[in-house]
C-alpha cells in the first residue's frame, strides 16, 4: 500500500449503495476521515481462439460416384481441425503493490466509483461510459447432415431397400437422381402432369425435390460436417519483448494445452512499442507526484501478433498498464467549491481518460 491506509472497516462504513451490481460508490465523509481507498490494475490478455472441426464421411455408394455421376467422392473418413480466428481482449487484474488512499479536505463530499475489483472508474460522476463488449466467437455444434434428415428416407425407394446388391442400389439411386431432376424441370417449365396449385405449393415441391436429390447425391459423394471449438487462454505480459505459446492446435484433437506436443504451436509475440513516461512542465522538467495525489497510470503499449504455421492470424496494439508509470492528480481539484473537477478512468489500465469540471 503506497500511502497510510485507514482500516478497511472504516472504508466499508463509508460506502453508499452500489449504482450497479458490479459498481460501488464510496463517498468521502467524516466517518472515514475523508479518505477513499482503491487499487490500480495490471493488464492481462485473454486470448480467445476459435478452431473449426471438419468431419468427412464417405457415402454408401462412393465407389460408383465417378461411374454414375461423374464426380470425385470422399473415399476415407477423416477429422481435421483448422485455426479460424484469434481475438485478444485486455483485462484488468489487481495489482496489490498499487493500493492507495486518497485524502480529501474535511467538510467536502467527493465520491469515487469503483468496480468489483476496486479499480477506479470515476471521481465525482456516475456517468461512466459503458465499455463495449468484445464480439467473441461462440462454439457451434455440428448441424445434421442431409443424410440425418427425413429427406434421406423419402429419397430411398422400396426397390432400393429390397436389393441385396450395393451395385444395384447405386444404379437405382442414380436413376432416382435423374428422375428427381426431370420432375423439377417439368414443374419449372409447367409441363408436369400434376402442377402445384400456387406459388407457395410450387416452392415447397421444388425444395422437397432438391433436398431428396441432395440426400441421394450424398450417398455417392459423402458428407462434410463442420463445427467450431472456442477456448480462452490468459496471457500475462512479460517485462520485455517475448514470444509465448498459449496453446497448440492438433489436426485431430483440436485445441490443446501448450505442453501437449500432439499439437502445433500457436505463437503470441509481444513487442513493447511504447513505455509510459511522467509528464513534463513548460520547461521540459519531469513533474513530481502531487502531495497526497489521486494516483492513476500512464500506460505503455505493445504490439501483439499471433501466428500459426507461419501465418499471422492476429496483429493488434494494446495498452498495457505495467509498461507505464504512476502519476497523480491534486485531490484539491475535486473539492473546489466553485468548480469541482470530475475524472473518468480506464479500469483495464488505470489510465485517466477524461478530466473536467462539473457544471
Amino acid at each position: 500500500m503506497k500511502q497510510i491506509l485507514l482500516p478497511l472497516l472504516i472504508m466499508l462504513l463509508g460506502a453508499t449503495a452500489a449504482t450497479a451490481q458490479t459498481t460501488q460508490k464510496l463517498t468521502a465523509s467524516k466517518i472515514n476521515e475523508y479518505g477513499l481507498i482503491y487499487t490500480l490494475p495490471n493488464t492481462v490478455i485473454d486470448l480467445t481462439i476459435e478452431a473449426e472441426k471438419t468431419v468427412k464421411q464417405p457415402g454408401e455408394f462412393f465407389r460408383y460416384a465417378k461411374k454414375y455421376l461423374g464426380i470425385d467422392p470422399i473415399t476415407q473418413p477423416s477429422t481435421t481441425f483448422t485455426l479460424k480466428s484469434v481475438i485478444a481482449t485486455p483485462r484488468g487484474v489487481t495489482d496489490q503493490d498499487e493500493r492507495y488512499l486518497v485524502q480529501f479536505k474535511s467538510g467536502s463530499a467527493p465520491f469515487i466509483m469503483l468496480n468489483d475489483a476496486d479499480f477506479p472508474l470515476a471521481i465525482n460522476t456516475e456517468q461512466i461510459p459503458e465499455a463495449a463488449a468484445p464480439a467473441l466467437p461462440v462454439a457451434q455444434e455440428p448441424r445434421p447432415t442431409i443424410l440425418q434428415t427425413p429427406y434421406a428416407a423419402q429419397a430411398v425407394t422400396a426397390e432400393m431397400l429390397q436389393s441385396p446388391s450395393s451395385a444395384k442400389r447405386a444404379e437405382l439411386a442414380a436413376a432416382r437422381i435423374y428422375e428427381l431432376r426431370q420432375n423439377r424441370n417439368d414443374i419449372i417449365s409447367g409441363t408436369a402432369d400434376q402442377m402445384p396449385s400456387d406459388g407457395q405449393a410450387m416452392k415447397l415441391a421444388l425444395d422437397n425435390l432438391a433436398a431428396q436429390e441432395e440426400a441421394l447425391t450424398a450417398m455417392f459423394i459423402g458428407t462434410t460436417q463442420t463445427s467450431t471449438q472456442v477456448r480462452t487462454y490468459t496471457v500475462t505480459p512479460a517485462d520485455t519483448d517475448s514470444r509465448t505459446i498459449p496453446a497448440r492446435l492438433s489436426a485431430t484433437d483440436g485445441l490443446v494445452d501448450a505442453d501437449n506436443l500432439a499439437g502445433d504451436p500457436i505463437y503470441l509475440d509481444l513487442r513493447i512499442t511504447q513505455r509510459g513516461t511522467l509528464p513534463e512542465n513548460e520547461k521540459g522538467e519531469t513533474k513530481r507526484f502531487p502531495k497526497g495525489g489521486l494516483a492513476y497510470r500512464i500506460p505503455g503499449q505493445a504490439q501483439l501478433t499471433a501466428t500459426f504455421a507461419g501465418n499471422a492470424i492476429l496483429s493488434t496494439t494494446i495498452d498495457i498498464a505495467q509498461y507505464g508509470v504512476v502519476f497523480g492528480l491534486d485531490p484539491n481539484l475535486f473539492t473546489d467549491k466553485k468548480a469541482p473537477a470530475y475524472a473518468i478512468f480506464n479500469p483495464i489500465t488505470g489510465a485517466l481518460t477524461e478530466l473536467g469540471t462539473l457544471q
